[in-house]
């Protein structure tokens, strides 16, 4: 159970600056129907009927902390190219500020471009760069951190692994942040997963818990908490929360709360990461306690399971969700 009403908790997100720092991406969705193979080679033809732009990445993050009400700052790496064009008009479409881009004319921006026919994924195609960013860009990214750390209330670190988020550009922005007193809040990667050190929460998936150990970690709650005393040896985090699909989540606090997957119709998982650790930002700047953050994340996450495609979580759906799972 929640200790204040789920309405009274979302209205106080609204009073939030949430700055979220990682790996933006472009998705762009090429839609056909394939109903011959080319003669040229023996692949499909597909005949496009339209094609649809999405903010990817660290800005599908930002979109959820923006949907709940929180002022919402993103601070990324793009090409001086046409898919950061793109990329500015859907961040002024979805009501997000572009001027804490970084533009790095050596490097693509991130696009993805997924290709399908009757809803069915064809192929993908990645134009994006993996390697780390020079540190003129780092310092960038920096100052547009301490520019804002006097009035943030909490930071997210999205990693994805495309080379924005190296290991001197961590630890200097949790210094910046742990100067300021605010929180941090991570959704890592398996490439640099032990540079986040003394973050406030630590958010891997059970796969990436595992890699990261170099072990197998069966989804029982038993073997999962051995694997978060073993993480937690190595990165001294306040807080780690592990994602484990259908068995729900676990939170290590120094103690340890098991918490099931919301009993919702499930669609589509797509970005139901991005809805968890945008939520824990939310609650971990509200001073919820991780275990309530967790809770209400949870059931966000299972709310835009039942969607199609990344979306992000609605206040009515989880305010209905709440209070139907948690009475």
């Amino acid at each position: 159970m929640l200790s204040l009403p789920i309405e009274q908790i979302i209205e106080s997100f609204a009073r939030l600056k949430i700055a979220v720092i990682g790996d933006i991406m472009l998705d762009k969705y090429i839609f056909g129907h394939v109903s011959r193979i080319s003669p040229e080679y023996p692949v499909p033809v597909v005949d496009v009927t339209h094609e649809d732009n999405r903010l990817g990445g660290a800005a599908n993050v930002a979109r959820n902390t923006l949907s709940l009400g929180a002022e919402t700052f993103l601070i990324g790496v793009t090409g001086d190219d046409a898919g950061r064009e793109v990329l500015v008009d859907l961040f002024r479409s979805h009501g997000l500020r572009a001027d804490y881009l970084v533009t790095d004319a050596s490097r693509p921006t991130t696009c993805k471009t997924r290709i399908l026919s009757q809803n069915h994924h064809i192929t993908r195609v990645d134009f994006e760069s993996r390697s780390p960013v020079r540190e003129p860009i780092e310092k960038s990214i920096a100052g547009k951190l301490r520019d804002l750390a006097g009035s943030i209330d909490a930071v997210i670190l999205e990693d994805y692994n495309k080379g924005v988020l190296t290991t001197s550009l961590i630890a200097e922005i949790i210094g910046i942040a742990q100067s300021h007193d605010i929180p941090v809040l991570v959704d890592p990667k398996l490439q640099g997963f032990f540079d986040y050190r003394n973050c406030t929460v630590f958010k891997p998936n059970l796969s990436e818990l595992a890699s990261s150990l170099g072990t197998v970690v069966h989804n029982e709650n038993r073997e999962v908490e051995e694997a978060c005393l073993k993480l937690q040896e190595k990165l001294e985090a306040e807080n780690i929360v592990v994602t484990r699909s259908e068995k729900g989540m676990t939170i290590y606090n120094g103690s340890f709360t098991h918490i099931p997957a919301a009993s919702l119709e499930v669609a589509d998982v797509s970005g139901a990461g991005d809805t968890v650790i945008g939520v824990l930002a939310l609650g971990a700047a509200a001073g919820l306690d991780i275990v309530s953050s967790a809770t209400i994340a949870n059931l966000a996450a299972g709310t835009v399971c039942q969607e199609v495609g990344a979306v992000p979580v609605q206040s009515r759906k989880l305010i209905r969700a709440c209070h139907e799972q948690l009475r």
